[in-house]
């Protein structure tokens, strides 16, 4: 029988909540992993937050469509119990707890490999599993704001700013992500897992490759830039009639193609413009030329002048542009799933696209504790066992 999908066979144990976890697990099941999401009592946090109806949220929805939510409350024994037991069954664990959480619940890498040596486990924290700051706790904005990307980001003398997404936490699941990939081909040859470990610091860190290349050789501290580069010019937004339009030029050949569309070809004579350090050196009095121009005409205008120059370029789009642009639509970026309780729930679909075994993103997120009977049932626990479980309040 062929493959259906990406991941046929494989079990993820998801025990992560709110976002970097949740969304690394998400990918998974939208490559066809058995992703078993275990929730303490009152849920995911991402349950509660704006937007809420009950136990259900958008926020949930956005990042758990696919899985089986479980609740277990692993502050008791028997509930640690179970989970262990699902462990067993697994072929991956993913975990965002502090460190040293799951070694004191007897959940960590080395006591679950002992009897399971092909699990993968997969730890997401705030600053990983060793050094001075491990045991912190980790947010997406603390992470941001160390890494150095709040200082990078936003207009020069301004106050700090993060970036508008959750740019850590996200980068932090897909890193995990890849990790785990590579751990499962690992596998195959070698019949063992290992542990995968990653955080929301480091995520930061591997992002600032332009930031950490001007520092390391020796030309200063990087600062904000608004939306210009710090090593090509000119790359960034510029003001047309009626808004604004980025525009690309980032190497000698397109600025000579953005000089002549914009009519002053004796602009790449002129010593200020003539190398890339120069341009980016010159940026802003760059800016100020190619926007007394841009802003004679309508972004719409100069997009068509542009792309008929070949110079990259595109608009600026708030949200509702971009989820009704027909580019997104045309690469299946809108998906929506019927929630029984919140009704039609829209949200991103996948981004890797597989020409034979394409992701589905179809399926909405877990009510909770909806799959607890099913995935206790599939673990080879009996109806009996299950209802004591609930009657002891380990399972819900």
């Amino acid at each position: 029988m062929s493959q259906r999908t990406l991941l046929d066979d494989i079990v993820v144990l998801d025990l992560t909540q709110v976002m970097a976890g949740p969304y690394c697990a998400m990918v998974l099941a939208d490559m066809g992993a058995r992703v078993i999401k275990v929730e303490p009592p009152d849920g995911d946090a991402t349950r509660r937050m704006a937007w809420a109806d009950g136990s259900d949220s958008p926020a949930f929805s956005a990042l758990n469509r696919g899985k089986r939510s479980v609740v277990l409350d692993l502050s008791q024994p028997a509930g640690r119990e179970v989970c262990a037991r699902l462990a067993r069954t697994a072929d991956i664990v993913l975990e965002n707890f502090r460190p040293g959480v799951m070694q004191r619940m007897g959940l960590d890498y080395a006591t679950l490999s002992a009897q399971h040596p092909r699990l993968i486990y997969a730890s997401i924290s705030g600053f990983g599993q060793t050094g001075p700051m491990a045991s912190r706790g980790g947010f997406d904005l603390v992470a941001q704001g160390m890494s150095g990307i709040m200082s990078v980001t936003g207009e020069p003398g301004g106050p700090p700013m993060k970036a508008g997404v959750p740019i850590t936490d996200m980068t932090a699941g897909l890193l995990a992500l890849s990790g785990i990939l590579a751990a499962l081909h690992w596998r195959n040859a070698s019949g063992r897992g290992q542990h995968i470990d990653t955080s929301l610091f480091e995520a930061g860190l591997a992002l600032s490759t332009w930031e950490t290349t001007q520092f390391f050789s020796g030309h200063g501290v990087p600062g904000p830039m608004g939306s210009a580069h710090r090593m090509a010019a000119p790359y960034q937004a510029v003001r047309c009639r009626d808004g604004y339009l980025t525009i690309g030029a980032a190497n000698d050949r397109t600025f000579v193609k953005l000089a002549q569309a914009l009519g002053h070809p004796e602009w790449t004579s002129d010593p200020r413009f003539v190398t890339a350090t120069a341009r980016v050196a010159h940026v802003k009095a760059l800016e100020a030329l190619i926007e007394a121009e841009t802003t004679q005409r309508t972004r719409d205008e100069w997009m068509t002048v542009f792309d008929a120059a070949g110079v990259p370029c595109g608009p600026i789009l708030d949200y509702a542009e971009a989820m009704a642009h027909p580019q997104t639509l045309a690469r299946g970026m809108v998906v929506t799933s019927q929630h029984p309780r919140l009704g039609p729930q829209t949200t991103i679909g996948p981004a890797i696209k597989c020409s034979a075994t394409p992701l589905d993103g179809s399926e909405r997120a877990p009510m909770l504790g909806e799959h607890t009977d099913e995935v206790l049932l599939w673990a080879g626990y009996g109806a009996d066992e299950v209802e004591q479980l609930r009657y002891a309040g380990v399972a819900r």
